[in-house]
């Protein structure tokens, strides 16, 4: 599921497509977002439970604009935005994906489908399960649980988020720790928050340093948060992997959403 945000009011959504599933509504939508400064699409599930009541909020985050350069390589531009609010000026008018998603995205959920606001979870996959995990510790109590599949859990010291943050936020590594989840955790409050993280033990990802999980649990055992790692036997990167576990994750969130 891929879901986009929009602003302060109600804003015009264009329906792109709408298709029965599971008893209930498969949509996808457009909108024209303040903060990307560009058009957007979501899609959205809306269970059967919906046409009667408010119904709590499960974001899922993957992931750009027409910029010079964005579709020079597969790990920045287009699509690998690393959910950072960016501050260097090619990227800083487009590129805005935290803030979308963690402001923009939820009040136009909240304005314009029947669901309660105050039961939002998030989870996401790779670079959206890094997405998913500081969205969930920069604001504490704003998401009733968090989960990931495979995330980038340490992006200062790893090639895929020097390069993206470099990119995006400049040279000045010290600005790079306010998204980075293993630096986040050691600040974090102490408010609730229960972590569910799956990683393919296969991943090609996970050997080469680009994930760097145990630097995250280490960082979670330390602030004593809670955490459950499941290093899964013989599975990789792919959606394969993520098809797998999808139900454990969605009633880890059940739990807290419902509860």
């Amino acid at each position: 599921m891929r879901l986009i945000f929009t602003n302060r009011k109600r804003m015009a959504l264009k329906q792109i497509s709408s298709n029965k599933c599971f008893g209930g509504l498969q949509k996808v939508f457009e909108h024209d977002s303040v903060e990307l400064n560009c058009k957007m699409k979501f899609a959205i599930y809306l269970p059967p439970k919906s046409e009667t009541g408010k119904c709590p909020a499960l974001y899922w985050l993957s992931g750009g604009c027409n910029i010079k350069g964005e579709d020079e390589s597969w790990d920045f531009g287009t699509g690998a935005g690393f959910y950072v609010d960016a501050t260097e000026d090619r990227w800083k008018t487009n590129y805005r994906m935290y803030s979308y998603v963690t402001e923009e995205l939820p009040q136009l959920i909240n304005a314009n489908f029947p669901v309660d606001p105050q039961r939002m979870s998030i989870f996401g996959h790779s670079m959206g399960g890094h997405g998913a995990l500081i969205c969930a510790l920069k604001n504490p109590g704003k998401y009733k649980s968090v989960s990931a599949f495979a995330p980038i859990c340490n992006p200062v010291l790893c090639p895929w988020g020097k390069k993206a943050f470099s990119g995006y936020l400049g040279t000045d590594q010290s600005k790079w720790k306010a998204y980075d989840a293993t630096h986040l955790v050691k600040s974090y409050p102490g408010s609730q928050l229960d972590i569910l993280i799956d990683q393919g033990k296969d991943d090609q990802f996970l050997s080469d340093g680009q994930l760097l999980p145990d630097n995250f649990i280490a960082a979670c055992t330390e602030k004593k948060i809670p955490v459950v790692f499941r290093l899964q036997e013989g599975y990789d990167h792919s959606y394969y992997f993520i098809a797998t576990f999808i139900t454990d994750h969605i009633r880890h969130h059940a739990k807290y959403l419902n509860a």
